[in-house]
């Protein structure tokens, strides 16, 4: 069933795009709504003029918006921090939509200037410009998966853009001709280049009037367009050619909207006939019609999961959706029209089971309160409230014992403590200041502040503890008051656990002691030591009252009661393996369909893979998992299966790590890998496997492997042999001399042509004592001694077939309890008739039951076996960091060079790392700190956090070694060593500088922007810098060359430079051209210093040679030096690269350069490959 589910009400003649929380309007406000709960969050009103295009961001808490004044804006819409982030200005009419790329950092718009544009939101610069349309352009949206971009316009087309040349650009650089021209304008339109890497597929044409909206199919290759003609159209495209399939006909006015639905073959449209239509996608028939008397819709839009559309008309908004609600029904106890303002709900209600007597307050009136008894059963009329209830003035009340209730006044922070008659029994100053009070336990308060939460004892009057927190809403207690819920609007905690999650709705604790707590989407649970998951999902917000079982008793927000039965499989399961519960944990592994992805990353991660081993039947995760736990034969299985060289060389180090050299030798065989085979039989003594291997060396031709073996079986002649063959005559004849071998010595003398008397001056070595060790016992058929792991629980229980379908143990407070002791026994009986082996025989195998009764020395032995052979590490901290972040510098400091490099040249270019070495090192060790506790133990290794109150293992990060901050001040250090005229030292900060920047933490947009104009400056100055340098040499070792001189004193007068820095070098440019009599340049060098506002003295010189020029506006030496024409210079030739030529780019710093350097080491930092692609810097933030 489909109905009207919500309506949005805002005073504006008209709604210009919707898509689902956000609405822009035509009176140029742009509203944030939450549909569940129907109220007006946040309004953002920046824009001049009509607002006609909104998107949200599909994995960011972003919203792009573009309106009549031309401008696109991006705002930051978490709850904390709502504002505008940046605006791009570019579009010359008004920008009809706006879109988010679901995988790069672009933004797809389209404007009435008839052009399409695609902004990088790193650089917040215009990265394309797709011209064709003749006429407005009414829509443009990104294909979901592919390259493309569909658009509609009203010169009746239908366009289809390859965009697949954009991922070959560096997102963070302008684009083709991003790069800093002489002369040249970086705003709007300079983009003559983009025609090579965008460029339209298809035209699609058919319909008699202008095209509004155009979208792409999420999953087939079809495409639907809306028109002022009043048809549908549905194209379908393939890589050739696109045409069409079909019409819908039924508006009868202009369709101004249809889009795909995002499940089912279904298509949703709207129009100005005041009709939104739902049509059968396979019949191309209307199947439902939503009709408005009064309004035009203009925009729809569609939620991607749920059964839920939006659509934007003149008045207001509605929700068209599907769902099915159950109501239930209250008896009324007692009215409390008459409490306070009519106008006004009661804002908190405290229950006195004790006494049947409720505490209200509400906020009317500075704040009230009211103590009311509840009648026995109600009967008749409602009793009111205001008929024996007692009043008073307060902002908080709370009942703290069965006859006391405390009040807190904020104004004067006093909190009183009453009796049932309402008589004051004691005041109390609150320790701080205090914004609610809750229940904190017998003659305790829990006092909430901005930051902090403290229990108070009111009968002592002192702080018991104190937690920094922010402000709490709700406190709720465990069944046994041992733990206590504090729910604040993005985070709860009790004295174990902290999380942050969305708007917390309200919270119950279950019997097992697990905390439950609602969402706006979601009924989630939290364990004692913190782990957190999902329950179910909701279709409308709810408020917890009791948990029992498994049904979750709750309030809608109509009030109503519902109960929602769901399954607690999950953290009973995750509760059972904190508590080491292994009955039951094995109960709900047999009787549930729990196992899957999920659960068995949460026993790898919390370190039982033994128990997830058992029940995973795909072969990669089972091979990953016997790895993990040290079961060789599970691995050697699967591995077998898989069989590929990656898994054998794994297992052959597992099998390495516990001395089973039998499937070491399988894995080498199977991976060929003959020197590790050799070397293997000889530490096992297989003197015959090792002559075997020495004849397939000799099969193979592989002369090295050849000798080792030879070597390692004792076999001189094979040495020499081999020797000869390789043509080392001198070893095969000493190596024959020194073992006694004088005929085979002769043979080699006469083979290489010599005799006696000429190797009269080889010394005599002696005997050669040169043997393989004896073989003592030989261990071929032997497995090297290790410490046993013993057989587990579960593999004990799953090979007896125990618990097959036994009964479901009973859950006190999560336990199995009694009801678990039959399987308990059973396994303890079949314990205690095994055969237990003396001390020295074996180690001990002890369960739960009899571990009291053993000696403490035994118990150190068990405790010894699960450390041993089978036993495997947890994850590292320095693996952790490299999981965590995508950064290359977090790479650096674990130590993981490898993938850092690897980063690095993906994401930059980067492929020269030599000079990046010291950087490396200097990260590592930063990022590690030892600590020497006993002077006779080696150190332990500290790994050092940025984030050391991180308790989530997938957020920790290592210590920002270097900030953007600190790099900055090194960049100034440049600048004062260019003032000082010290060039080649300012060479080598600039790019020491740029060198640093490559491992540097960003955390924020603000700071990537920061991060590349650093980029940029210091890639100016060192190409400045560079320039000045090489005309300096230019002029001291070729003092004929005078133009090329004077053209470097050119170039340095366009690098980008700070004014005083600039000064200097238009200074210098005019002193050189003054000095070879072109008067003319130089007097125009005097005019660009007389735009910098110099000393007065500087003036007087600059008006000089001004004057001097206009005498006689002549150039003694023709330069190649064109000033009027933008260019860039080459950072390889230093020659200029005039607008319009052929140029290729540095991803790192952008630095131009002539085409023939493409592919060549950038030699302005010497780091990068020239035009390499890269996909810049990510936003982990």
């Amino acid at each position: 069933m489909s109905v009207m589910l919500t309506k949005f009400e805002s005073k504006s003649n008209r709604v210009k795009g919707t898509p689902l929380l956000a609405a822009a309007l035509h009176n140029g406000s742009v509203q944030l709504w939450n549909y569940r709960m129907g109220v007006l969050v946040d309004r953002f009103e920046e824009h001049e003029g009509p607002v006609r295009g909104v998107a949200f961001h599909p994995t960011r808490a972003l919203l792009a918006t573009g309106g009549d004044d031309y401008k696109i804006k991006v705002w930051d819409i978490r709850p904390q921090n709502r504002r505008c982030l940046f605006t791009l200005h570019g579009h010359l009419d008004y920008v009809r939509t706006v879109q988010f790329h679901h995988e790069m950092p672009w933004i797809l718009s389209c404007s009435d200037d008839q052009t399409i544009r695609i902004w990088n939101s790193t650089s917040r610069q215009c990265i394309a410009v797709l011209t064709g349309h003749s006429h407005y352009v009414m829509s443009a949206q990104f294909h979901p998966k592919e390259d493309l971009v569909v658009s509609a316009s009203m010169d009746q087309t239908v366009r289809v853009w390859d965009i697949s040349g954009l991922r070959k650009v560096s997102p963070h650089s302008g684009g083709p001709s991003g790069g800093i021209g002489i002369g040249s304008s970086s705003g709007p339109g300079n983009f003559e280049t983009f025609d090579s890497f965008s460029t339209v597929k298809h035209v699609l044409e058919g319909h008699d009037r202008g095209v509004n909206f155009a979208m792409f199919h999420p999953t087939l290759p079809l495409i639907i367009s809306a028109a002022d003609d009043r048809v549908i159209k549905i194209w379908r495209m393939s890589e050739t050619k696109a045409w069409e399939v079909d019409s819908c006909r039924g508006h009868f006015n202009n369709v101004s909207s249809a889009l795909f639905h995002p499940k089912h073959e279904l298509i949703v449209s709207c129009g100005e006939d005041k009709t939104i239509r739902v049509w059968d996608l396979a019949k191309r028939t209307a199947i439902q019609t939503f009709r408005r008397e009064h309004d035009r819709f203009w925009v729809l839009a569609a939620h991607p999961n749920l059964n839920l559309f939006a659509a934007g008309h003149d008045g207001g908004l509605i929700y068209v959706r599907a769902y099915d609600i159950n109501t239930g029904s209250d008896i009324g106890l007692l009215s409390v029209r008459k409490f306070g303002s009519p106008y006004v709900p009661p804002r908190t209600l405290s229950f006195n089971p004790a006494e049947r007597a409720v505490l209200l307050t509400i906020t009317s009136d500075n704040g009230l309160y009211e103590l009311t008894g509840l009648p026995q059963q109600a009967q008749g009329e409602v009793k009111d409230s205001s008929v024996d209830g007692k009043r008073g003035s307060g902002q908080s009340a709370i009942f703290v014992a069965r006859n006391r209730f405390a009040i807190l006044n904020k104004t004067s922070q006093q909190i009183e403590v009453r009796d049932l008659s309402n008589s004051v029994v004691k005041m109390i100053k609150a320790p701080v200041q205090t914004n609610e009070i809750f229940y904190g336990g017998t003659s305790c308060l829990i006092l909430s502040s901005t930051t902090s939460v403290v229990l108070y004892d009111i009968q002592q009057q002192k702080t018991l503890a104190e937690i920094n927190s922010p402000p709490v809403k709700y406190a709720v207690w465990s069944n046994d008051g041992l733990l206590v819920a504090l729910l604040s609007k993005h985070r709860f905690r009790t004295t174990q656990l902290s999380s942050r999650d969305n708007p917390h709705q309200s919270g119950a604790w279950d019997d097992s002691g697990v905390f439950l707590y609602s969402t706006l989407n979601h009924v989630k649970y939290c364990l004692p030591q913190g782990d957190h998951g999902v329950i179910c999902t909701l279709d409308n917000p709810i408020y917890l009252t009791r948990i029992k079982g498994k049904t979750i008793h709750c309030l809608d927000r109509s009030a109503r009661p519902r109960t929602i039965t769901f399954d607690p499989t999950e953290y009973r399961f995750k509760l059972a393996l904190l508590k080491n519960n292994y009955e039951e944990m094995l109960y709900i592994i047999r009787t549930s369909t729990l196992m899957g992805q999920s659960i068995i990353a949460y026993l790898q991660q919390k370190g039982f893979p033994e128990i997830a081993l058992h029940f995973v039947q795909d072969t990669n995760t089972r091979f990953e998992l016997a790895i993990e736990c040290g079961n060789l034969d599970v691995a050697m299985e699967t591995a077998k299966e898989i069989n590929r060289p990656e898994c054998w060389e794994r297992l052959a180090q597992q099998a390495l790590k516990q001395g089973n050299h039998k499937i070491v030798e399988k894995a080498y065989q199977q991976t060929k890998n003959f020197d590790k085979l050799s070397f293997l039989y000889l530490a096992t003594g297989s003197t015959d496997k090792l002559s075997k291997m020495q004849k397939i060396a000799d099969a193979r031709g592989d002369p090295m492997s050849r000798f080792h073996n030879a070597l390692y079986v004792g076999d001189v002649e094979g040495r020499i042999s081999v020797l000869r063959d390789v043509g080392l005559y001198p070893l095969a004849y000493l190596t024959a001399k020194t073992n006694g071998l004088d005929d085979i010595a002769a043979e080699i003398l006469e083979a290489a042509g010599l005799t006696e008397t000429d190797i009269d001056d080889v010394p005599n070595f002696g005997t050669s004592t040169l043997k393989p060790p004896p073989v003592v016992t030989t261990t071929t058929d032997l497995l090297w001694p290790s410490v046993s792991s013993g057989e587990n629980f579960f593999d004990r229980a799953l090979a007896s077939g125990q618990l097959e379908g036994g009964a479901e143990p009973a859950y006190v407070n999560g336990d199995a309890g009694a009801a678990a002791a039959s399987a308990l026994d059973a396994w303890a009986k079949e314990e205690e008739e095994e055969d237990i082996p003396p001390p020295d025989e074996g180690g001990w195998d002890l369960d739960a039951g009899e571990a009291e009764f053993q000696p403490s020395e035994e118990v150190a032995v068990e405790e010894e076996e699960e450390l041993g052979a089978g036993a495997a590490p947890g994850v590292s901290e320095t693996e952790l960091w490299v999981r965590n972040s995508p950064l290359a510098v977090d790479h650096v400091a674990a130590g993981s060079f490898d993938t850092a490099m690897q980063l690095l040249n993906r994401q930059l270019g980067i492929v020269n790392f030599a000079s990046l070495k010291p950087l490396f090192l200097s990260i590592y060790r930063s990022s590690h700190t030892y600590l020497t506790p006993v002077a006779s133990l080696p150190p332990l290794k500290l790994h050092i956090r940025r984030n050391p109150s991180e308790t989530s293992p997938s957020r920790v990060l290592p210590v920002t070694a270097r900030s953007l901050q600190q790099i900055r001040s090194e960049l100034s250090d440049g600048f004062r060593l260019v003032s000082g005229n010290k060039l080649s030292d300012a060479q080598s900060a600039f790019r020491a500088v740029l060198h640093a920047l490559l491992l540097v933490v960003l955390s924020s947009d603000d700071e990537a922007k920061l991060w590349r104009d650093t980029v940029t400056s210091a890639r100016e100055y060192l190409l400045g810098v560079s320039i000045e340098l090489e005309r300096r040499r230019v002029a001291e070792e070729e003092p004929d060359n005078n133009r090329r001189n004077l053209e470097l004193a050119a170039y340095f007068t366009h690098c980008q430079l700070q004014p005083p820095h600039l000064q200097i070098a238009l200074r210098s440019a005019i002193g050189v051209y003054a000095k070879a009599n072109n008067q003319a340049h130089a007097a125009r060098f005097a005019r660009r210093l007389l735009e910098l506002n110099p000393d007065p003295k500087i003036v007087a010189q600059a008006r000089q040679r001004i004057a001097a020029g206009e005498r006689n506006p002549r150039n003694a030496v023709e330069v190649s030096y064109d000033e009027f024409t933008p260019f860039e210079i080459c950072a390889a030739t230093y020659t200029p690269i005039y607008k319009g030529s052929p140029s290729v780019h540095d991803p790192y710093t952008d630095a131009s350069y002539l085409p023939e350097f493409s592919g060549k080491l950038d030699p302005l930092t010497q780091l990068t490959q020239i035009g390499a692609p890269a996909s810049g810097l990510p936003a982990p933030w």
